[in-house]
């Protein structure tokens, strides 16, 4: 009993360093798609939404290659065709809440100002499509290797013969019967 607390705490303290990288990476995007997405509809005088699936196409990128090789880089990397398929996949969809929620303030509520526009996108859209992506990522795209842990199937007495002649306890082997099996 006393290994299950044990994994659920090291389970969330994976969950909590994945979501910090994920984060920093996500940040590091937000960034490149606020200047993006300025640069677009200011310098360049492109409508909003076009704009903004520009700057989403960009950070989009440049999320790709932090994710891939830092947040996830331990993860499989045997299928990084279909995990490719299946970022731009679920990216897609953020680019839709993302870019349909300035395109309902934009349009919808006439919310039209820069400072509108860039809440509107960049903090209430992007922050909704952030929990997306990162459920999303975790649970289809950059999905895990099977997590290994040492299950203590029996033990016996000291000198005692095991399965297999195998002797537990001291001057023995050690536990007889452990088995590596995936977790959940």
């Amino acid at each position: 009993m006393t290994g299950r607390p044990t994994r659920l705490r090291q389970r969330l303290r994976r969950l909590a360093r994945e979501a910090a990288k994920f984060g920093t990476v996500g940040a590091f995007g937000t960034v490149v798609n606020i200047l993006v997405f300025n640069l677009c509809v200011h310098g360049f005088g492109l409508a909003v939404v076009r704009s903004g699936v520009i700057a989403t196409a960009v950070a989009t990128f440049t999320n790709y290659i932090g994710n891939r090789h830092w947040t996830y880089r331990a993860r499989d990397k045997s299928g990084q065709s279909r995990e490719l398929g299946l970022f731009l996949f679920f990216n897609l969809i953020g680019l839709i809440i993302e870019n349909g929620i300035l395109a309902l303030s934009h349009y919808g509520l006439g919310f039209t100002s820069a400072l509108a526009d860039n809440l509107a996108k960049n903090v209430v859209g992007v922050g909704a499509a952030s929990v997306f992506r990162f459920w999303s990522y975790r649970t289809w795209v950059f999905r895990g290797r099977p997590e290994r842990e040492t299950v203590t199937v029996g033990t016996f007495p000291a000198g005692a013969a095991g399965p297999a002649g195998a002797a537990g306890g001291p001057g023995g082997a050690g536990p007889v019967g452990e088995q590596e099996r995936p977790l959940g």
